[in-house]
């Protein structure tokens, strides 16, 4: 069986429950470890509706892109708060270079936004986000789930489950393909395309 790895899950306060829990959740069952990525390790991060909280992980500071298999970004508030700190940003930017599994649901898609990644990307959000991707050159479908390339974009909790079965489901063919080799010593260069 192949070796799975980490998701990157960057969370700040007012996170939306649902779109942490339940994704989270998932990904444990199917045997991937999620760790949690804030301002500050031991922080403990409330959700919007009160119904989740999370403790950090780690630091920004702390992480490097090289570790991760997968990143997710919950909506609610969360997103709004990290794109406003541009490690945050940088972090995203250099794991979608990496070309592995990243997801954002509801106002998740706002770090994508920041980081300019969204021109001529077809992605989903919620739906007064949507509009400002749209003038940011990005390609607007509004259905449940979409899947471009390495990104995996839904809408709002009642997508969680499309969400979150596309997600897993990216996790495992980078892992059929063996694009997954944490732990290989210079596994990852291939990863990287030129320039």
């Amino acid at each position: 069986m192949a070796e799975k790895g980490k998701i990157a899950c960057l969370l700040a306060n007012g996170f939306e429950d649902s779109e942490f829990r339940i994704p989270c959740d998932w990904l444990t069952a199917a045997g991937y470890t999620v760790e949690i990525i804030g301002t500050k390790a031991g922080d403990t991060l409330n959700g919007d509706k009160g119904r989740e909280s999370a403790v950090v992980d780690l630091g920004i500071d702390e992480v490097d892109v090289d570790d991760y298999e997968g990143m997710l970004i919950p909506g609610g508030y969360s997103p709004d708060k990290l794109r406003a700190d541009e490690r945050f940003v940088e972090f995203v930017r250099a794991f979608d270079a990496t070309g592995r599994p990243l997801a954002a649901v509801c106002h998740g898609p706002q770090l994508l936004l920041t980081a300019e990644l969204q021109h001529g990307r077809t992605l989903t959000a919620w739906p007064t986000i949507q509009g400002d991707l749209r003038q940011a050159g990005a390609n607007v479908v509004d259905c449940d789930v979409v899947v471009d390339d390495n990104w995996i974009t839904s809408r709002k909790p009642d997508d969680l489950e499309a969400f979150t079965s596309a997600l897993v489901e990216q996790l495992g063919e980078l892992e059929e393909r063996g694009g997954w080799r944490h732990g290989h010593a210079g596994a990852t260069t291939e990863s990287y395309p030129n320039g």
